[in-house]
Order: structure tokens, then sequence, then C-alpha cells
């Protein structure tokens, strides 16, 4: 179930897949379609079906961040560096999560946040 994209000539520059059903991701999306104010981003809810033009299968989809940039399929702190950088406002933070000593100690920090996601889930919703 697409949730966004554009409908005219111009397509959207990244493709990010997210869990609908998690009340933590519903808040992180909701403020990255925000800030998504150029419409670049085509957000994709993979929590009822999965999405039959992406490679990864759903139940990986819904455990790790995914998005697609370029072609390439991204996971974890490489993607959300890729919706970063996608944002204006965040390019920034996109573009020094370029830097592999940064995307490492960001895939470490995501590691440890999705061993605690659960509880948080359960905090927020």
């Amino acid at each position: 179930m697409h949730s966004g994209g554009v409908s005219d000539a111009s397509s959207p520059k990244l493709k990010v897949w997210f869990d609908g059903a998690c009340p933590l991701c519903q808040r992180e999306i909701a403020l990255m379609r925000r800030l998504d104010r150029d419409r670049a981003i085509d957000f994709v809810d993979v929590s009822e079906d999965a999405d039959p033009s992406c490679p990864i299968d759903q139940r990986e989809l819904l455990a790790r961040f995914h998005a697609e940039e370029d072609g390439r399929v991204l996971s974890g702190a490489e993607a959300f560096a890729a919706m970063w950088r996608a944002i204006p406002s965040m390019r920034w933070l996109g573009r020094v999560a370029r830097n592999r000593a940064v995307l490492r100690v960001l895939e470490w920090l995501y590691v440890r946040f999705l061993k605690v996601r659960p509880q948080i889930q359960r905090l927020v919703s």
C-alpha cells in the first residue's frame, strides 16, 4: 500500500519502506513527510502488504528501516542517511553520514535502538 509519492512526471528521488502499524514509526514518518516539502520521498507502508517492487522480504522490511536510493536498497543507518539527504533541512546530516566512521557510529546506535524499540513502542502507543 503506497502512502505518498508523486503523480506527475517527476518521480520521487527516494523510496522509504516503513512499518505503518508501529506507533513510533508512524510519528517518525509523519515528521519526515512534513519536512519533505519537495515530495522527494515515496513513503511505502508495508505493515499489511508487501511491496511487489521491493526485493526485500516483508518481515525484514518490518524489522529494520530500508530505503532505495539510486537503485540501491539501503538498510539501517544508511537508509536513514539517504532519507535525510532527500530532505533539504536535513541534507547536511545525511551528507555527514556519508563518512564511513560516522555511518559506523550511527549504525551501532541504530542496532542498540532496535533492541529497545519494543519497549519504546509500548510507551508511545
